[in-house]
């Protein structure tokens, strides 16, 4: 079989062409305004021929180009990520999230187990995540990282991410802090890539027929995190397993009409039998030591199907009509059955004791008991449409609109109880009977309906060669579960002066609204709220944007400053990962601060960036009251919300050995300080408390062993290997006890004690990547 070989002409069409003698061959002269013409050759071993072949002016449509402009998007207040970092951010996580770290007003929730975020002082669940415009969504019953496993998107299928920390404009739905649009690749030739390390694999295939008509690309992704549990101070049998499965077709039924598909399979399990817990809490004055021995185990399973179907109809250039129906169904079980028997011991303290660090004595004991039979099964149907129609001069004038329509139906059952004897009494306590310390108990069955529609204008004008942007919109939502239907205008104004230094000035406002979902609804006794209303957020965002050169090379400066009025609020209170609302009560409150953001090519060729968070939230809740020990009644006001996180700090940084570019470091570094906390059972105290700051540097020593642009021989064994990278990380680098929670307990003076869950240790991984 003759190898294929190709060239390209000079300006003046001239080109040199060297192929097997005494063999038939069709060649094929392609231009990309002439279309492709075939002729057939046959030559003779030394034979010179020339062929002359002119072609014909052709037009073709195309049907799908994806090509984003950093500059044109940060016009309409969306943040263009670089999609080469994804696979090089050192993360125990190893999730698209993880490169959002550094981003403006982003914040780690969870640890780095979990793939949630927090933005601008809310939580995850007021964030909004989009693949191929399709709204995705992650377990309901999730508590732990541990439990969490692998987030929707799969990096290896990514072309571009777009992100907006607020003021986002009418295209995007119904939340109210953040956007995360992801889109997937539509590949245009055949490639492959395996990898491999001690937290998991992936692999991926993607290609297109010759004539590009169809398109392809499927991944698979296993992950343990089993290797990184075994550094938490609760030692045990870990038996995680988390898998997924996507794949995204693409077939052009004609030159103006495309049909697309796209498919999700995940499977996560978490299997845990605990064993002995012991740590090291309090202060210089009283250091005291926490020992539990545990019996039982939990089982947890997630399982979860997601497809999509899309039709985009192009008539021309200027107009996009887009169709999507979409299906995702969730089967949820969290089943433990955990004794603990705990013993509270005061440490000896004193540096020039022989037994320094040794127990003095016992000043707590006591049992627990935590029970859940907990099972959830929710689907949601979705139809969607939206178009776009560019005016004459597609750069100045677009009009965006579309409609959206959802069927849901959740299914929830909930059986859970803590049963906690403390120093020989069970608690609550009481003369005549034995009390569970907390009990939900509730089955709760949810079937309603969504719609919600937008409008939005996009217009440029040039004012005295200053280029000013305008982006007016309308969204509307109602449910019908609520019987309330709300709209509100959302607009972006964009400056971008005719100045020797190049600057963008924006100011975005809007209203944004967040009806509840079923997360929401339900109280901290597992009832549903039948009288709940959707949130309200309005954002003022004021920024500028200052592209300049340093040392010959692109860097992008950005502050904005930021105001959230909050109305209608549903208060929360977090355990872990788990958000748990309050959905009887109504808060009021605002969120306030400034982010900066630097990034460019602090090393040339490698991007890097890093910013700083200021910010500050808090809410009231409506009518709280509560009587102080004085029997004075007592207003809190204002109290700090979940996620008041007055400083985040991320950087992400890359650096290679001079003259040796194929060696290379990336480095990451996030610093948060202390979020609240509080007592269980006390509301009025849920943010009473402060944790320590969450600190914590990971980082990646990486070696691409075969590069892309190495040319192997015919006879090179790895010659179908397209490039082959080695990645040896290093997690928790400085080894930092990172706090996600507290344990309460109580002693035998009947204090309560906040014992710390701490994150995981120092690990060490190895990632191998091979691309075919």
């Amino acid at each position: 079989m003759p190898a294929i070989c190709g060239t390209a002409t000079n300006p003046e069409g001239g080109y040199e062409l060297k192929i097997p003698a005494s063999t038939k061959l069709k060649i094929i002269i392609s231009h990309l305004e002439f279309g492709s013409d075939t002729i057939v050759i046959y030559a003779h071993s030394g034979e010179r021929i020339q062929v002359n072949h002119q072609m014909r002016h052709t037009s073709k449509t195309i049907t799908s180009v994806n090509i984003i402009s950093e500059k044109y998007e940060a016009v309409k207040g969306m943040t263009l990520i670089p999609v080469q970092t994804l696979k090089v951010i050192p993360s125990a996580s190893q999730s698209i999230e993880s490169v959002l770290i550094g981003q403006l007003g982003v914040s780690k929730q969870g640890g780095e187990l979990s793939s949630q975020y927090s933005v601008r002082g809310g939580n995850f669940d007021e964030n909004l995540v989009y693949v191929n415009d399709i709204e995705v969504y992650r377990p309901f019953l999730i508590r732990s990282g541990q439990q969490e496993g692998l987030s929707f998107t799969n990096p290896d299928m990514v072309s571009s991410v777009m992100f907006s920390p607020g003021g986002f404009d009418a295209r995007y739905g119904d939340k109210m802090s953040s956007v995360l649009d992801i889109k997937y690749r539509k590949p245009t030739k055949y490639a492959s890539s395996f990898s491999a390390g001690l937290l998991g694999g992936s692999a991926y295939l993607e290609g297109s027929t010759a004539n590009h008509r169809f398109t392809h690309i499927s991944g698979i992704r296993y992950k343990t995190s089993k290797y990184m549990l075994k550094s938490l101070d609760t030692r045990g049998e870990y038996n995680p397993s988390f898998f997924d499965f996507q794949t995204y077709l693409t077939y052009d039924v004609s030159t103006n009409f495309e049909l697309g598909f796209l498919g999700n399979i995940s499977q996560n399990k978490y299997d845990f039998i605990p064993e002995t817990l012991e740590t090291a809490f309090g202060s210089w004055d009283e250091a005291l030591n926490l020992k539990i021995y545990f019996d039982g185990q939990e089982t947890d399973r997630f399982y979860s199907l997601t497809g999509a179907v899309t039709g985009t109809y192009r008539p021309d250039e200027n107009k996009l009509f887009k169709f999507i129906a979409s299906a995702y169904n969730t089967m949820e079980e969290e089943t433990f059955d955990i004794m603990g028997q705990y013993f509270i011991n005061e440490l000896d303290k004193d540096l020039s004791s022989e037994r320094f660090g040794d127990s003095l004595m016992n000043i707590g004991i006591g049992t627990f008991l935590n029970h859940a039979r907990n099972y959830l099964d929710a689907t949601m149907f979705n139809f969607s449409h939206k178009a776009v129609i560019n005016g004459k001069d597609k750069k100045n004038k677009a009009l965006y609109w579309g409609i959206d329509f959802q069927h849901e139906i959740i299914n929830d059952h909930i059986n859970e109880w803590q049963m906690i004897d403390s120093a020989g009494y069970s608690l609550p306590n009481s003369d005549t009977a034995v009390y569970l310390y907390n009990v939900l108990h509730a089955g709760n069955f949810l079937e309603s309906n969504r719609g919600a529609c937008y409008l939005q204008h996009y217009s440029e004008y040039d004012l005295d060669s200053n280029k000013l942007s305008v982006a007016v919109g309308l969204r509307g939502n109602y449910w019908d579960f609520s019987n309330e239907f709300v709209f509100g205008p959302r607009f972006i104004f964009t400056l971008t002066p005719n100045w020797q230094k190049k600057f963008l000035f924006r100011f975005a406002s809007g209203y944004y609204y967040q009806p509840p979902f079923y997360k929401e609804l339900r109280d901290l006794d597992g009832n549903m709220n039948y009288n709940i209303k959707a949130q309200k957020s309005i954002h003022f965002v004021l920024g500028g944007d200052y592209y300049f050169e340093l040392w010959g090379r692109p860097f992008k400066y950005v502050t904005e400053i930021f105001y959230k009025k909050l109305d209608n609020l549903i208060p929360y209170i977090i355990d872990q990962v788990r958000v748990r609302y309050l959905a009887n009560e109504t808060a009021c409150g605002y969120a306030m601060g400034i982010d900066i953001k630097i990034n460019g090519e602090f090393v040339k060729g490698v991007e890097s960036w890093g910013s700083l968070s200021i910010m500050r939230t808090k809410e009231d809740i409506v009518g709280d009251y509560y009587i102080a020990p004085n029997g004075v009644m007592v207003y809190p006001g204002y109290v700090p919300r979940p996620s008041d996180q007055l400083v985040n700090f991320g950087l992400f940084f890359q650096d290679y050995i001079p003259r040796h570019p194929s060696y290379k470091v990336h480095l990451s570094m996030m610093f948060g300080s202390g979020l609240p906390f509080g007592p269980p059972k006390s509301i009025h105290n849920r943010t009473a408390f402060r944790m320590p700051p969450y600190r914590r540097v990971d980082i990646g020593f990486s070696k691409e062993i075969i590069s892309e642009l190495a040319k192997l021989s015919a006879g090179n064994p790895l010659k179908y290997i397209k490039s082959i990278w080695i990645c040896g990380e290093v997690l928790n680098l400085i080894d930092i006890n990172n706090t996600i929670s507290y344990l309460w307990v109580s002693d035998i003076y009947g204090r309560q004690l906040a014992v710390p869950n701490y994150l995981t240790s120092r690990r060490l991984n190895i990632r191998l990547t091979v691309k075919f």
